[in-house]
Formats: structure tokens, sequence, C-alpha cells
């Protein structure tokens, strides 16, 4: 069962109503036939200022009734995923909820994607945390289509967008004064003797912190980080100077917290408002800051100062409001030049691992950019550790790629508005893009690609680098068409094509440029369905790979080149470019192409009547489908075979490759 929620707090106090109002909602819906028997959830909607204490709320509420919801626990933060224009990639949210359910493959279409959430959330009973909402309309698409099921969503005011109606609201006020001095005793580790001295200035301290169990921590930590100061000492200086900022209560609290760390852990604080990413490891951080940031990180982390809450490969994060302060506290404090650094620091940092990790998840291939040396004071990420067996680096690097996405598509932006100023940049922004294409092969995210490689174009045009302007274009225009925007990726393979005829060279990359631009045309073609097009730009790719001696490029367009053939009805000479495709991409370890070449080869010979040769490559294509956990062309074979089998009238087994297949729709939501 997947289980996406932390460990319970070491601290929590009060909210007995809440829970209260919520286990008996819950148990009076899963007695009524009509709640069970509908396709809408159950939903809580928590609501308050930042610092009150939501999440934990929630975290806690679905703790205690997992046990009523069998099928899983699951959790989103929609402020990881949030645009800086404030809006959320639903899509990309439904895509983690689906791999979080087990699906092995998500549709590419965000409306395909709704409906294979509809698929595999129908009649099961789960709960869904929903964390940091803005509108109705982000949680809306979300919400599982079962009423067996509990959705606990949260937001900093009530989601009046939210069909009327549709969520039992629960607004949180901060806590009360005797549950404010229970919190403040436990966090100070069963009291501190100073509190109890001291009755009016711990009053004091209890209206600064104004019932926020976020204030409530940050004080109780400074109080442990001081324990022989004075409690009217340290409470007239903080007082002071936090009445002078007239700041919100909580943030006068944090500003409180960063006063007493030390310069350098002060410095990686004000860089973190800039950080690209949701969350960030102490490797970023480092690069961040330009060197070791072990000591600071801790510092921050026992400020308060430092939400460490995920714990994988030891990230941290700044939630929205700490990284506002951080922001603040820069901007006071900070010096534009350091900042500036920073963010060429860290984006280089993130180039450099994002080339490595394409290095090893495709393979030596055509790239324009320059290698990025090691920046100086960081470390690179690990991605072959020593006793590894061939193969775990290249999983690693794909798996990097994807969990740090969010910093890349960022660090692309943030290097294009550089270059827009002229001091550095440009040539980061579409270099970026190179790493970015292998991860869209792998794990489209397309409105992120889309941008991104948008982004790439216009580095590239202003660099006045004529080849990665072909190459951009190029990445921009897959995920275009694969989206169903055919004529403007037309457009783009136009003036890419353009380009090459009129400023690319006779040189051997020049001409592998152009050669790979005719394969993204003849790829665009036969998506139009125009396959002797297709077939007419395959062919002339090919020629050109033949020119220059890039064997891999002649094999694999002999692939592309048989696949446009069969569809064309010329299936001999199919069968002979695909089994000579197969055999040399065999004989070149690239394990997905020798599968995909081996299922349109038994195609083919099926269509040939040769269907003992037909039966096995499909079993070929499909060993290699699930060696790696490729689901869609999984069920494709299976449905192969079983129509295989049927055609000779064995309706035994074509049932069997009906039921496997039928199996993985169901694992993935696709039925």
């Amino acid at each position: 069962m997947v289980y996406q929620i932390p460990p319970e707090p070491a601290h929590f106090v009060d909210r007995d109503e809440e829970q209260a109002r919520v286990l008996r909602a819950v148990a009076q819906a899963q007695e009524s036939q009509e709640r069970r028997s509908g396709a809408r959830p159950l939903c809580f909607a928590l609501s308050g200022y930042g610092g009150t204490g939501k999440s934990e709320l929630a975290f806690r509420l679905a703790r205690g009734v997992a046990e009523r919801y069998p099928d899983g626990v699951l959790y989103v933060d929609l402020d990881d995923v949030r645009r800086a224009d404030g809006g959320v990639d639903i899509a990309d949210v439904l895509g983690d909820l689906l791999r979080a359910l087990g699906s092995d493959w998500i549709a590419p279409v965000f409306k395909e994607r709704v409906r294979q959430y509809w698929s595999l959330t129908h009649g099961k009973r789960l709960v869904l945390v929903i964390d940091n909402a803005r509108f109705g309309t982000e949680v809306e698409p979300l919400l599982p289509t079962s009423g067996a099921s509990l959705a606990i969503v949260t937001s900093h005011g009530p989601l009046y967008d939210l069909q009327a109606g549709a969520a039992v609201e629960l607004p949180l006020d901060p806590l009360g004064e005797a549950h404010a001095r229970e919190l403040l005793e436990r966090v100070t580790r069963d009291g501190d003797e100073r509190l109890a001295a001291e009755p009016d200035q711990t009053r004091r301290l209890l209206r600064l912190c104004a019932g926020l169990p976020a204030a409530l921590h940050v004080a109780g930590r400074l109080l442990r980080r001081h324990p022989q100061r004075p409690l009217p000492r340290l409470l007239g200086s903080l007082t002071a100077e936090l009445h002078e900022k007239g700041i919100p209560t909580v943030e006068r609290v944090w500003d409180a917290a960063y006063g007493g760390l030390s310069g350098e852990a002060a410095r990686l604080y004000r860089l973190l408002a800039d950080f690209p990413g949701p969350s960030f490891t102490p490797a970023a951080a480092a690069a961040l800051l330009g060197g070791d940031a072990e000591d600071a990180l801790d510092e921050l982390r026992e400020a308060g100062l430092l939400d460490h809450r995920s714990g994988e490969d030891g990230r941290a994060r700044l939630p929205e409001l700490l990284r506002a302060h951080a922001r603040r506290r820069a901007e006071a404090d900070g010096d534009e030049n350091e900042r500036d650094a920073a963010r060429r620091r860290i984006v280089r940092w993130y180039l450099r691992q994002a080339q490595r990790a394409d290095l090893l998840a495709a393979g030596r291939r055509l790239t324009l950019a320059a290698v990025v040396p090691p920046v100086p004071g960081t470390l690179d990420v690990l991605f072959e550790r020593p006793g590894d067996e061939p193969g775990p680096e290249k999983r690693r690097a794909y798996q990097w790629l994807e969990a740090e996405r969010h910093a890349l598509f960022a660090c692309v932006r943030i290097a294009h508005a550089a270059g827009a100023e002229g001091t550095w940049g440009t040539e980061e922004a579409w270099a970026l893009c190179e790493p970015l294409w292998t991860h869209f092969l792998d794990h489209p995210h397309y409105a992120d690609h889309i941008e991104a490689f948008r982004t790439g174009v216009a580095a590239a045009q202003r660099a006045g680098h004529i080849r990665a302007v072909v190459r951009m274009r190029c990445q921009l225009a897959r995920p275009l068409w694969e989206q169903g925007e055919l004529e403007a990726a037309d457009r783009e393979l136009g003036q890419a094509l353009r380009a090459v005829e009129a400023a690319l060279g006779d040189s051997a990359d020049e001409r592998k440029l152009a050669a790979s631009a005719m394969e993204f045309r003849g790829m665009l073609r036969a998506a139009q369905g125009d396959w002797a097009a297709a077939a007419a730009e395959f062919e002339a790719s090919r020629a050109v790979h033949a020119g220059i001696g890039n064997a891999y490029g002649v094999t694999l367009q002999t692939y592309r080149l048989g696949e446009a053939l069969a569809h064309l009805g010329e299936l001999e000479r199919a069968a002979e470019l695909l089994t000579g495709a197969r055999e040399e991409f065999a004989a070149d370890g690239r394990i997905r192409l020798v599968a995909r070449a081996e299922f349109a080869l038994g195609g083919v010979l099926a269509r040939l009547g040769r269907a003992d040769e037909a039966r096995e490559r499909y079993l070929a294509a499909l060993a290699g489908a699930r060696g790696r956990g490729g689901a869609r062309d999984e069920i494709r074979v299976l449905d192969a075979l079983a129509e295989l089998a049927a055609g000779e009238g064995r309706e035994a087994e074509a049932e069997e490759h009906r039921a496997a297949a039928r199996s993985v729709r169901e694992r993935c939501g696709l039925e």
C-alpha cells in the first residue's frame, strides 16, 4: 500500500474538536450506502494563515483514519510544482499521483491523463492530502472518482471557487494561550524554568507568537539555544528588533531566528530565496553557497528556518512563507553581486550534472554545448558508485533528471533572464535544453518541455549560434506535434531546415545536424499520415549519415525507413531493413531500439504470413518492454500476439494475451 505522509511529529497539541469532527464524518460516510456508491469523495478543507499548523493537522487526520482506507494514503504539495506566475501544471501533479498508484505508463495528453486517473481511482478507498491549494480549480481535477475515498485539502484561505457543498470546511484559528503554553513547554523539552520563573515575560512571548505553532516552535528552539540568557533580556532584545521591522508576526519571529545565525548560515539562508527548485540536496546547497554547506544547513534546521520533512537524499526545502522571508532578508542585508554570483554558480552546477546524467543515460550522441568543468567548491552527484554492477548508474541518471526537473526548468529561465542583461546565461540557457531532451524522451512533461525548448530557441538566436537554433527548433517541434500542434511543429522544422540550407557548412558535424533535421521532418510527416514523404526524408537522412560514416545514424534511419515502407505496403523490403536495423542495434547495446525493431519486424512478418517468425519477434519485443517497464509497449505487443493467435484459431492463447493486456491496462488506469 502506498503511504506518502511523514511520521508523527514529536509535539502536537489541541485540535481535538477538528479531529473528532472528521472521525465522526468518516464513520457516517462509510456507514452510508449512498456515500459508498457515489463517485465523489468525502472532502475536508482546512484553511488558515501561515503557521497555524494546517499541514500537520492534515497529516494527523490522515494517520488517524488510514486503516479505514486500505488502498493507500497519497500526498501532493501544490507549492512544490507552482510556477512563478502562481499557476500549477495539474497534468504534472496527476502524473505523480498515477506513478504513486503504480501506473507504469502515463498518458501524454491532459484529457487522457485525467481519464486515466479517474479510471485508476474509481471505487478505491484512498486518502489524498492536497497541501497548499490556492484555488478550488486546482483541487477538483485531483479528487479521486470514488465515494469511498477521502480528500483533505489545506489552503491559506477558504476555497470559494470549490463547488458549493463539495467540502466540509474546517477553518483553523491560532492556538489559545493554554495550548500555546503547552506546546512551547514541550518544544523546550518538558518546560524551561525561565517560563515558570517569569510569568509576565512568558505571557509576552506567547502574545508575540500569536498562537502560531510555527512561531512557537521557532521561539522554543531559540530558548533551547540560549539556556543561560535571562528571559527578560532575550525577550526585550527580540521585541525591540521585531517591533522596528513592522512585518507580520510569524515573520517577526523568523527574523529573530535569522538574527541569531552565523554569517555563513545567514548568507546561505538569503541565497536560498533564489534557489531554482522546490527542494534541494546538500550538494545543491553547497553549489549555491560556493563551499561546504553542512554546518550552515544544520544551523538553519536548529533555528527552525528549514523544512527537512522530505528527507530523501538529505533533501530540505523552504516553504513559501519562509522563502518569502529569506527574500526580504536578502533584499535588506544581501548584496546583488553576491546573489548574481550564486545564481550563476548554481546554474552551471546543474548544467554540469545534467550533462553528466545525459551522457550516462543516452550514451554519446550529437551535442553542441561545451562540457562544463567542475564548479569550484562543489561536489558532483555520485551517479557511478564503487562496487556497482553495470547498469545502476544509468538508472540513477534518469532518476536524477526526473527528480531535479523543476530545478532544471527554472535554471533555463534564470539563465535566459541573466543573458537578457548581457552578463552571462545565454549559452547556459540553450545548453540545458540538450540534457532536457533526453529527459523528455523518457518523462515528457509537455508544458514545461515546450516552454524550455522555446526559451532554448530564443537563447540560441540571441547567441547567434545557428547550429544550436536548428537543434532547439527540432527539439521543440516534437512535443508540439505530439500535443496535436502539427502546424506549429511544421513551422519550427521549416525554419530549422531553411537555416540548414542557408547557414550551415559541409563539415561532418554540420551534415549530421542537417540529417537530424531531416529525420525530425520525416517523423512529423509520419505523424501527419504522409508515409511516402516520411520515407523520402528518412532515405535522404540515411544517405547523409552514410556519407559522413556515422554508423548509428545509418542504422536509426534504416529502422525508421523500414517502418515507413511497412505502412506503404512494401513488406519484403521493410522486413529486410528492419532485420538489419535490429541486428545493428543489438550489436551496439541499444536495448530499447532493439525491442522497437523486434515489434515492427513482427508486424511485417505477420502480414507476410510468416506467423511463427512473427510470434518469435513479438515475444522478444515483449521481454524488452517488460524489462524496462514500458507498459504502453507491453500492451501493444500483447494485443498483437492476441490478434496473431486468434488469426490461427488458437483462441485460448489469444484470450491469455488479452487477459494479460487487460491486467496491464487496469494497473495503469487505462480502461
